[in-house]
């Protein structure tokens, strides 16, 4: 029987930490195995970014489907993204979990790369070029084209439009398949990298890892069974219980798939039968979280990109924090439905503040090593802020919330 990828992921850990101890004389022939991975997982964060904004903007509708409806959707999303971001930089900076890791030998880098500022990366966000802000891998100013892109395709003739949806929408799809025969190869590419990371590092890295873990899985919990609860309690005077009981098969199904775009279909099935939504807010609503609405990614990029600074010894200042934080709302926004898409995503947030050294990308694949429970559980943590925000939504609309218990 096949092993799961996250059991082969945490074998190819161990091989790598092994390898590395036996043969560190011959890790040098097995490192590019881990950067060619990154530059496969890097190869494709434009056309994943682009492909999945615009169908998911594109698929809302005609323009007057962005009036009040899109407002709410939009206002909710950004809303519980930036708690989930305000969680995991708050527990980052109060635990540093990157804190005092050896820095790894022989890599340059310094902290006087880090020279952009909250303007340069407000006008960068509006592409002049957006061919060339794509070419030179202006990953920010592609997301704004895409969004904008996406709604002029609502404006066009009926004609017109569903051509370009299709045509967008195929892209897509081609493009989560192409994430996924990517993320296939991630043992081959931890194995490398572990065994880089073991030789030049230490096991003092590892203990570090754990920490970090830590940080996330407990980010993850204060926004699963606190900040969400309240959210919903203050926007509906509902009991949050309620909804997780009404949302608990489509809950098991996110933590097993680790996929928000695999669990769509049970999502919008128990949101319309358990909680007694309209397919008029699941249909609108939904389809758009599954593509903007990723609370554990935002929490997970904005801690993952603190510990490789805390790891490399970067201090950052309050206004490289705040592009951290603005990048990792954008950069969730862009993340693909599909598993591990977030780490993907992560390198979005590193560039925005040059952290783009081989140490840097180094953590990176270390951080993939840990990746697959926590992926999991901020899966659970995505669809649960997207179904919640359908029935905030729908209350808001006057529709009448009928809880119940059943089995899908």
């Amino acid at each position: 029987m096949k092993l799961k990828l996250h059991w082969q992921i945490f074998i190819a850990m161990g091989a790598g930490i092994l390898f590395a101890l036996l043969f560190k004389e011959q890790v040098p022939w097995v490192s590019p195995l881990g950067a060619i991975f990154m530059r496969l997982l890097r190869m494709i964060v434009l056309p994943l970014v682009m492909t999945s904004i615009i169908s998911g903007v594109a698929g809302i509708g005609d323009s007057r489907s962005l009036g009040r409806l899109g407002g709410k959707t939009f206002a909710y999303y950004i809303m519980t993204s930036m708690l989930a971001i305000l969680v995991g930089l708050t527990l980052t900076n109060t635990i540093r979990p990157g804190a005092g890791i050896p820095r790894p030998q022989g890599v340059p880098f310094s902290p006087a790369d880090l020279d952009t500022s909250l303007p340069d990366i407000l006008m960068r966000i509006i592409p002049i070029n957006p061919f060339s802000s794509a070419a030179g891998g202006d990953v920010l100013s592609l997301i704004f084209f895409s969004i904008a892109f996406g709604f002029a395709i609502t404006r066009l003739p009926k004609g017109p439009a569903e051509t370009l949806k299709n045509f967008f929408k195929a892209a897509f799809e081609a493009m989560m398949a192409l994430t996924g025969a990517i993320i296939k190869l991630a043992p081959i590419g931890v194995f490398g990298l572990l065994a880089t990371a073991v030789s030049n590092m230490g096991f003092d890295l590892f203990q570090a890892v754990g920490k970090y873990m830590m940080v996330i899985t407990l980010g993850l919990s204060i926004h699963f069974l606190i900040v969400l609860p309240t959210v919903f309690f203050i926007l509906t005077r509902r009991n949050p219980l309620d909804h997780y009981r009404a949302m608990a098969a489509a809950m098991a199904f996110a933590f097993s798939s680790s996929s928000s775009a695999a669990t769509l279909p049970l999502t919008m099935k128990s949101v319309e039968k358990n909680v007694g939504v309209s397919n008029k807010i699941t249909s609108f609503v939904l389809p758009m979280g599954a593509t903007v609405n990723m609370d554990g990614t935002a929490l997970y990029e904005i801690a993952g990109v603190l510990f490789i600074a805390q790891a490399l010894g970067i201090d950052l200042n309050f206004t490289q924090q705040l592009i951290i934080v603005v990048t990792a709302l954008l950069a969730s926004i862009g993340a693909a439905a599909v598993p591990s898409a977030g780490l993907v995503m992560i390198f979005i947030v590193l560039e925005a503040v040059n952290i783009t050294s081989d140490a840097a990308y180094a953590l990176v694949g270390v951080m993939l090593g840990v990746d697959r429970p926590l992926d999991m559980f901020r899966t659970v943590v995505n669809i649960t802020s997207d179904s919640i925000g359908a029935a905030v939504i729908a209350h808001s609309e006057g529709e009448e919330l009928t809880y119940r218990r059943e089995d899908i």
